[in-house]
């Protein structure tokens, strides 16, 4: 059950009001998240002006997608995963690539690492090594890539850890678990409960 107040769009007043209106003029729809930010309008505000600036990078949307699936599945949230395998089919993402970046993977060679370099960056809080950075160069990716890739992953801790705390009913299609890779890792390198056969 959701810990926080589900504001509602058509009773809320002021600065809430407006940038919900927003929300549901842009999108069709007011995610929970949203109405949970919402409580305090400078949360959803900073939420908005931040993914929209980061939406203006040289990143495409479908790498920001793979970024932000590969940071809410090593961060364990469902509701991240969920609402970004829907926004990533919205972009054009397959089924196969949803769940290749969700374990941090892709087929192309630059997006695989950066995806590898947003998994460190989560993993090691930030502390990313020079050889983590050289790796990142190594692949294509320069300068204004590595600082849009930080900012990628901040934007999703701070949804992942902000859905954590109010425990966000998940108003998108609800994303399957991983099944197991060949290793018995579900995800991410990151050891799970499960057999393979």
């Amino acid at each position: 059950m959701t810990r926080l107040n589900v504001v509602n769009p058509n009773e809320a007043t002021g600065k809430a009001q407006e940038l919900l209106a927003g929300v549901q003029s842009k999108l069709g729809m007011t995610p929970n998240m949203m109405r949970l930010m919402a409580n305090s309008p400078a949360v959803l505000d900073a939420y908005l002006k931040f993914s929209g600036a980061v939406a203006g990078g040289s990143l495409a949307a479908k790498t920001r997608e793979k970024i932000a699936l590969a940071v809410g599945q090593n961060n364990s949230c469902d509701y991240c995963v969920s609402a970004h395998s829907a926004i990533g089919k919205m972009v054009g993402l397959t089924a196969d690539e949803i769940e290749s970046a969700r374990r941090g993977q892709s087929s192309d060679a630059k997006e695989a690492a950066g995806l590898k370099l947003a998994g460190q960056l989560v993993d090691k809080r930030g502390f990313a090594t020079d050889d983590d950075l050289a790796a990142a160069r190594d692949a294509g990716i320069d300068d204004a890539e590595i600082a849009e890739i930080v900012a990628n992953v901040a934007l999703n801790l701070f949804t992942n850890y902000f859905n954590h705390v109010a425990q966000t009913e998940i108003d998108f299609p609800v994303a399957e678990p991983l099944a197991c890779d060949s290793e018995g890792k579900s995800c991410n390198n990151h050891e799970e409960a499960c057999s393979v056969s």
